[in-house]
Formats: C-alpha cells, structure tokens, sequence
C-alpha cells in the first residue's frame, strides 16, 4: 500500500505532527480543518463564515490529492455547540448538494485556536 501526504498551500499548515490528508492509494484521508484562512492565519468572524473557510480549506487538501467534493464518501463534524447543527447543515449543503456524504456530528467541549466547528473527511477516487 502507498501511503503519501497531500500538502497545499491553499489549506492552513498543521500546527502538530500530522499531515492536511494522507494519500492511500484508492482512498484520501483529510486531516480535520477549521476555518482559519491560510493566507492571515485568522480564524472567519462568525459560525457561517467559519464553516464556509473550513470546507474551502477542505476543498483545497481534496484538489491537492485530484478529487474534489463529489469524491467525499464520510465526514466528521465537530460542533462546540449543537444549537449551531441547523446554521452548520445550511452552509455544508451548498458544498454536498447531489448525493451528500455519510456522516456523523459531535458536540465537543472545544477545538483549535477557538474554532466553532472542525470537518474532517475521507475522499475516494472514482474508477473509470
């Protein structure tokens, strides 16, 4: 099995010992994104704003690896507040219209640099 990171420029650089997504042959594994903008470094004003920045962040590891949106099978969405799953829902599907992903929602006691909300997701390539 290959097992290969996936690095952008255009997604913000992890702050641990982990990599934007490991390439895995058939299979892309996306690290979680927040919605820092990778070109400040600041987090989006506002939940709206920081889960349209986490999923561009997310597009951009997905473009890094060749896939793009459709290409999604799983995400992972970590709320700090589960009043905000109905806001969150509204933004997410502008970017998973047609056959949205499998996924899960966690409400957790917090995220990195104060973010509301974290999406990580597993992407996997389309044979022909």
């Amino acid at each position: 099995m290959t097992r290969q990171p996936v690095t952008t420029p255009d997604a913000p650089s992890p702050i641990g010992p982990y990599s934007q997504g490991i390439d895995a042959g058939q299979f892309l594994f996306c690290s979680g994104q927040v919605g820092l903008d990778p070109a400040t470094g600041r987090l989006a004003g506002g939940l709206e704003a920081q889960v349209e920045q986490t999923l561009r962040n997310l597009g951009a590891v997905l473009r890094a690896a060749g896939l793009d949106y459709p290409d999604v099978v799983k995400t992972t969405i970590f709320l700090i507040d589960l009043d905000d799953f109905k806001a969150v829902n509204a933004v997410y599907a502008r970017f998973f219209a047609d056959a949205p992903p499998a996924r899960s929602t966690f409400a957790v006691a917090g995220l990195p640099g104060g973010a509301s909300v974290e999406i990580e997701a597993i992407a996997v390539q389309r044979t022909a």
